[in-house]
């Protein structure tokens, strides 16, 4: 009959607006007005901040100085946010940046003051060298890549030096290993993000970066 369950256009199966219906699931909705989310979907599941977490305090716990340990932990979760976004989105935030910027400063400054000069300086130094690295070669990082680095140096102070090296030799590694698989010309044509190498690198700096910097002075 006309009238039954199963054929009426209002019912539950035929409603477009259904839940089995609509095209795009709230996974899919990036946010209000389509905002995109802050966080990469790498770094929102439980276990992925429970890791987080877990190298943030083990980089915390490996330092000398509650200073230290505060700047170097927080610095791990603003490299791995970072890091993440580059990977999924090729872009490292200036919301990331901008605040871990003003973070670094007021931590610095509440925490080890008479030490704020020399961070500055390195973030400063550090940042320069990759935007003339940036400007020299555009396709190869980005601004944002720039500005990752100056906010590292507000975080380690001289020790960015060793998280910079550790992030260009392990990016020329990946590139000559692509080469030698597919060929120069794939490899020429792969775009890598220096972010994910940077944030690895910020980490192994903020263990070693000022034992291999003081080891590397004492016997030049």
């Amino acid at each position: 009959m006309p009238g039954t369950a199963e054929t009426v256009p209002g019912s539950a199966e035929a409603v477009p607006g259904s839940a089995e219906a609509v095209p795009a699931s709230a996974e899919a909705v990036p946010g209000p007005a389509g905002a995109v989310p802050l966080l990469p979907a790498r770094l929102r599941s439980p276990a992925a901040i429970a890791a987080t977490a877990l190298v943030a305090g083990g980089v915390a716990a490996a330092q000398d100085s509650v200073a230290a340990s505060v700047l170097r932990g927080v610095l791990v979760l603003v490299v791995v946010a970072c890091g993440l976004t580059d990977l999924e989105r090729r872009v490292i935030p200036n919301r990331i940046t901008g605040p871990a910027a003003l973070l670094g400063l007021a931590l610095g400054l509440a925490l080890d003051p008479s030490g704020e000069p020399q961070r500055l300086l390195w973030a400063a130094m550090a940042g320069g060298f990759l935007l003339i690295a940036s400007l020299a070669n555009p396709a190869g990082m980005g601004m944002g890549d720039v500005k990752l680095v100056g906010v590292m140096g507000l975080f380690l102070g001289r020790s960015v030096v060793v998280a910079v090296l550790f992030a260009l030799l392990a990016s020329v590694a990946t590139g000559v290993v692509i080469a030698r698989r597919r060929g120069v010309r794939a490899a020429r044509k792969t775009s890598l993000p220096l972010g994910p190498y940077l944030a690895v690198g910020a980490v192994v700096a903020a263990v070693v970066g000022d034992p291999l910097l003081h080891s590397y002075l004492h016997h030049m």
